[in-house]
Order: structure tokens, then C-alpha cells, then sequence
């Protein structure tokens, strides 16, 4: 069968740059699927994404779809005729569904049945509709019209190109009449481009002054900002999100070094990155040891003759926003940083809960509670506490919101505050993200630790819970961080202890009846994905949750222990042994092990094994050695077996009945010190 290459290019007015990536790959894989369906073969795939164009180019398209036939079942034969051998209402009904006489039908097998025989369509009538359905599905959460025309679209269209071959395809798409011709650069090219055949496409564009291939504008920019930035003796700051972001926006990149005045680096920093790189998309370049330089590199769009043009014009565009941030940062000092927490008195942080002032309060008074549990400076963590929120009412945070926190390191600095203290108001946010800088100071930890507990409890303590899709509080966000920094930074605390501390702290602004529990199970339900993420199997998870560990440091080593437990020989069995335990001893208390009740070799071998195993096992729970416990229970193996062999546990005699469910809640107790490990089977 014959097979053509397939084009298909939309034209619009810009594409929203964040989205432009999404877009394309979404209208590649609607086209894909559509293909799939229809029963189309076809070779390699290939998505094109530029600013004003989404265009997919596949590559040994099938002409047609493959003959078919297609077979249709009925009634059973002996239910479509009656005894005379005429046919019945469901014959009659399944002739004329098949569109055929009763006669034409199949009657050797069970059942009536029809086959016939359906031509392939040509895929040029295909493609229209597959074309517009993959349109159609594209994640657009915000469509458009425009003119007095019904379609809607992301953004106005402009063009359309459909080639099959050589051939144009006979349609018309969002208002736009198939053809051959695309578009070029709006500046250096701003007519029509001819594509004569698929494979011309690309260079056809490029002669054009576009660049159609969204992955080489990417390497193309970052490739020549990163040799501009070694010109200038920098490292240029690229994060994907701006460089792919940076690349949506140009269809002829051409990076381009600017500068800016000196004294602008007395301003903090991540201000002037702010404003050149979240606002202006600039990638801003920083010294060997970390510091901005007054260059920043900007992509244009085109080829000047005349490119000093286009670097005085990016210059005075930033200028007046960096002068901005500088005025900002001045007013800011003219006051103590203390100063701020009186505008906070009349800030709301929550109608129920308060001011944001007042949360500082609870906060400084919990964060010292952790500092002192943790042997860390508690004067320190206190006075942190209280100024953690004193910048949100800085002109510079009012301005640049993402400076919360990093405006308060800088103020505390300015007035002589301990480095710690100036630290813990930048890492009371960490971690930010999944994955992010977690505090590197212990007044840090504490205070970010308390901030997110106040958080939890004041939002839980009026009833605002998450649910499924919203979280407006980012409660999930602030229990990952809470257990982030205890575990990953080993800090050994009670979460019910801190818990109940920040409830009190609250006093009557929250309801209190099982927020404890609730807040508790809360938290450390977050835990489950942060395992299963880690390749950590949910019955581990399980097990260790069956005992209620109260520390999620302690929870964490306990997770490690099983999960080494997991890998040895021994552990198929016990869990299996430990089940059957369960089973047996349900909720039912049991008592002493009576030593003389013991009449078979195996229970009393038992016996002896648990209490040398019990001798064992208490200085490594001592020392939370959990990895060592369930290594020297794994020896129990063999008497637990012979045990479950040889002794018949619910023995008629009810004294020696009750003994041996003695024994066996000796053994289960033993494997509980750490967790339940029946879990695990």
C-alpha cells in the first residue's frame, strides 16, 4: 500500500509562551490517536511549536485504510426460524439491521450471522476530521472567538497548511481553508512561504527567518547565552521554565548582552533577578562566587542591523523597575525591622484565627518550645518567631512578594540581628517546594517547623479541611515540610507534644474536640506517597503505622529497619508466623507465661528463645537501634516454625490454651517494639 508524508500547520496570532510546549505535544498526540483509530500506519512523528504556529509533520502516512470485513452476529438459528422453516421476528430484524434479505444470511454456525466486505477510506477524507478533533481536545482552560465568527481557539487563527504529499487537502479548519502556504517572520519575512511537500518545510521556514523546531531554538538560545556569558566572565541563571518559556516567545532567536548602572547591586539580589527575569525574561549572570554582575542577556526576536539599538531599548525598560526596587529598599531602612510587626496588628491572617501578628506570636513561643526540646538557642528561635513576619509589611515585599522572607534576611542583617535569627526568617519558608533546601540553621528548622503546626492546627481547628482538588492553605505542602525537616535533618520530636502545644496556643479561636487525632493521622498520612515515591512498598508503611510511632524521625528509621527486614531470608516466614498470631489472639488480652504450663519441647524451646531474644533486643530499642532489633529477631525463625509444627496452640485444656496465647503475645509483643510486621504479608 501506497504512503505519503503528512503535514499539517496552524497559523496564529502569538501563542500563550507558558503553554506553547503543552500545545504542541497535546495536537501531536490528539493526531496520533486519531490516526490509531482510524487503523492508519505511519512512520515516525515529528511536533513543530513556534510562537505564532503549531505544526506536526508524519511521516509515511498509509493512503488508505485496509480493506475490512466485517462480521455481525444475530439470534441463535433455532430461535430465528419456526418449525415450518420461515423466519422469525428476530431473523427479519437482523436482515434488516445487516440492510440484506433474510436468505443472504449465514445460518452454519449457532448463531445468523452476516459478513460483508468494507472498502477502505482514502485517508485524504480522513484527515479533516481527525485533524479537528485533535483541535478540539487541546488543554485550552480558556478559549476565544474573535470576528463575527462561532469557532473558538486559544488564539486567533491566521493560516492553515494540510499537504498530503504533495497534494493539498481539500478542508477548511477554525475558519482557515487548507493550502500550501505558511508564513514567515513578522519582520524579516512577513509574506507568504510556499511548502511545496512535507519534507521542505522546515527549511522553507528557516529561509523565512523561522525557526520551527521548538527543541533547536532551545539549544540554539542556551548554546549562545552560555558563550555570551562566559565572554562576560559569568554563569548565566537558566531554569527551564524560563528557557523553554524564552523559547515560545522567538521565532529567530537572537541573545544579546545588556547592562545595567552598578549601584543597583546594593539592592538585594533576588529583587533585581526578580525583575529582570520573572518580568522581562532576562537571564541574569552571576560572578564565580555567586554574586549578580550588572549584565543580563536578552533574546531578541530578530536580527537588527543595528543591535545597540535593541540593547539601549532593553536597558531602558529595566532601568525604571530596578529603580524601583532600589526606592523600595531604602524606605525599607529608614525604620527598625521590629517596626513592621505594628502594621501587622491590622493585617487579618485568617477572619477566625487572627492577625498576622498574632500568628508571629504563637509561632515565636512554639519555635522556642522546639528550639529547647532540640538543644538549640531558644532566645534565638523566639526572637525569630516574632520577627518571621515583620517584612510582609515592607514596601519591598508589598512590591515583590516573592521576596517574603529574603527581604527579612536582609532587613535583620542591616540591624545587627545574630546571623541565625537573620536566617530563620528566609528559611521559615523551606522547604518551598517538593524536593527544596530544607533550613541550614537549627533556628531556622524551628521556626519553620512551628510556622507550618500553626498553620495546620489553626486551619484544621476551625474546620477549613482540604479536599480532593483544593487546598488553599497548602496544608499538604506545610505537613510534607513539618516532616521533611525532622526527618531529613534528625531531629527527635514528639509530633502530639507539638501539637498540643500550638492547640493551646490558640486557646478558644479553635474547636479542639479530635483535632488532635485528626491533625496527627493527617500528617502522617502524607508519608505513604512519600515512601511509595521512594520505592518503599505500602505494607512497610503499613506496618510501621500499625504501631503509632509518635516521632516521624522515629518513624522513618523504623520504615528503614523493615524495609532491610524485607530483604532477608527469615521474613516470609515470620511475617506469615506473626499474621497467624494475630489471627489466633485477636484483641484478647493475654497474661504471664507460666513457666511450669509449658509441657512440649517446642513451646518450652520457644520460651527460651524469646527470653533471650527479649534480653537482647531492650538496649538496641534503648538506642532506636531498629535495623538491629528485627535482624536479631529474624533468629527466631526456626522455634517459631517447630512451635506452629509440633504444639497445638488451642489445646481442650484451657490453662494451657491460655499459656500458649501467653507465649505467642510474648513473640508478637516483641516484633511490635518496632512494628507489625504481618502487615507485611
Amino acid at each position: 500500500m501506497s504512503a505519503q508524508d503528512f503535514l499539517v500547520e496552524l497559523g496564529t496570532e502569538e501563542l500563550p509562551p507558558k503553554a506553547l510546549k503543552t500545545l504542541a505535544q497535546a495536537f501531536a498526540d490528539g493526531i496520533k490517536a486519531g490516526l490509531k483509530q482510524a487503523d492508519l500506519a505511519h512512520a515516525e512523528v515529528q511536533v513543530y511549536a513556534a510562537p505564532r504556529r503549531l505544526a506536526v509533520w508524519v511521516k509515511q502516512l498509509s493512503a488508505r485504510q485496509a480493506d475490512r470485513t466485517q462480521r455481525m452476529e444475530g439470534p441463535p438459528v433455532q430461535a430465528a426460524f419456526d418449525a415450518e422453516g420461515q423466519p422469525t421476528k428476530a431473523a427479519q430484524g437482523f436482515a434488516r439491521k445487516c440492510g440484506v434479505a433474510v436468505d443472504e444470511l449465514d445460518r452454519s454456525g449457532a448463531k445468523l450471522s452476516y459478513s460483508q466486505q468494507i472498502k477502505g477510506q482514502a485517508t485524504t477524507d480522513l484527515l479533516p476530521e481527525i485533524v479537528s478533533q485533535s483541535l478540539d481536545k487541546l488543554p485550552i482552560p480558556k478559549r476565544m472567538r474573535w470576528g463575527a465568527r462561532r469557532e473558538d481557539f486559544v488564539r486567533p487563527t491566521q493560516w492553515l497548511v494540510m499537504l498530503f504529499g504533495s497534494d493539498v487537502v481539500d478542508c477548511t479548519i477554525l475558519s482557515q481553508t487548507a493550502g500550501r502556504h505558511s508564513q514567515g517572520h513578522r519582520f524579516h519575512h512577513n509574506q507568504a512561504v510556499e511548502i511545496k511537500q512535507p519534507s521542505d518545510y522546515v527549511e522553507a521556514l528557516r529561509n523565512a527567518k523561522v525557526i520551527a523546531d521548538f527543541n533547536e531554538r532551545r539549544t540554539l538560545i542556551k548554546q549562545r547565552v552560555e558563550q555570551l556569558s562566559a565572554t562576560e566572565n559569568g554563569t548565566a541563571i537558566m531554569p527551564d521554565s524560563l528557557l523553554d518559556e524564552v523559547t515560545a516567545l522567538v521565532e529567530w532567536p537572537v541573545p544579546l548582552v545588556c547592562s545595567f548602572e552598578e549601584h543597583f547591586l546594593q539592592v538585594p539580589q533576588e529583587a533585581l533577578i526578580i525583575s529582570m527575569q520573572d518580568n522581562q525574561k532576562y537571564f541574569c549572570l552571576l560572578d564565580e562566587q555567586g554574586k549578580l554582575l550588572p549584565r543580563f542577556i536578552t533574546v531578541a526576536n530578530l536580527e537588527s542591523r543595528d543591535p545597540s539599538q535593541v540593547v539601549s531599548g532593553n536597558e531602558k525598560v529595566i532601568r525604571p523597575r530596578l529603580t524601583d526596587a532600589e526606592f523600595f529598599y531604602l524606605q525599607d531602612q529608614k525604620q527598625p525591622l521590629e517596626s513592621f510587626n505594628e502594621r501587622l496588628k491590622n493585617v487579618v491572617f485568617q477572619a477566625q484565627l487572627g492577625t498576622v501578628y498574632d500568628k508571629a506570636v504563637r509561632v515565636s513561643k512554639l519555635a522556642a518550645l522546639i528550639a529547647e526540646k532540640i538543644g538549640s538557642n531558644a532566645e534565638h528561635a523566639a526572637r525569630a518567631g516574632l520577627l518571621s513576619k515583620s517584612d510582609l509589611a515592607s514596601e519591598m515585599v508589598t512590591e515583590f512578594p516573592e521576596m517574603q522572607g529574603v527581604a527579612g534576611f536582609y532587613y535583620a542583617r542591616l540591624n545587627q540581628e545574630p546571623g541565625d535569627i537573620a536566617l530563620a526568617l528566609n528559611e521559615q519558608y523551606m522547604p518551598r517546594g517538593a524536593g527544596a533546601e530544607l533550613p541550614s540553621t537549627q533556628t531556622g528548622a524551628a521556626v519553620a517547623v512551628a510556622d507550618k503546626i500553626d498553620t495546620l492546627v489553626g486551619i484544621f481547628g476551625i474546620g477549613m479541611l482540604p479536599t480532593g482538588s483544593k487546598d488553599p492553605y497548602a496544608l499538604r505542602r506545610a505537613a510534607l515540610g513539618v516532616l521533611r525537616i525532622l526527618i531529613e535533618k534528625q531531629l527527635e520530636l514528639s509530633l502530639t507534644e507539638l501539637l498540643n502545644a500550638s492547640i493551646e496556643l490558640y486557646g478558644d479561636k479553635i474547636k479542639t474536640d479530635g483535632l488532635l487525632t485528626q491533625l496527627h493521622d493527617f500528617i502522617f498520612d502524607r508519608l505513604r506517597a512519600r515512601y511509595e515515591d521512594a520505592g518503599v512498598d505500602v505494607g512497610v508503611y503499613l506496618a510501621v503505622r500499625a504501631v503509632h510511632p509518635d516521632s516521624p524521625l522515629d518513624f522513618d528509621q523504623r520504615v528503614e529497619a523493615v524495609q532491610h527486614f524485607r530483604s532477608l531470608t527469615e521474613a516470609e516466614a515470620l511475617a506469615a508466623a506473626n499474621k497467624r498470631v494475630s489471627n489466633i489472639l485477636g484483641d484478647a488480652e493475654a497474661g504471664q507465661v507460666q513457666q511450669q504450663l509449658l509441657a512440649e519441647a517446642a513451646e518450652k524451646t520457644l520460651f527460651a528463645a524469646l527470653q533471650q531474644a527479649q534480653q537482647d533486643v531492650t538496649p538496641l530499642a534503648a538506642a532506636h537501634d531498629y535495623t538491629g532489633i528485627l535482624t536479631r529477631l529474624a533468629h527466631l525463625q526456626a522455634p517459631v516454625d517447630a512451635f506452629f509444627d509440633d504444639v497445638m496452640v488451642n489445646t481442650d485444656d484451657s490453662a494451657i490454651r491460655t499459656n500458649r496465647h501467653a507465649l505467642l503475645a510474648q513473640l508478637r509483643q516483641l516484633f511490635l517494639t518496632v512494628a507489625d510486621i504481618s502487615q507485611l504479608n
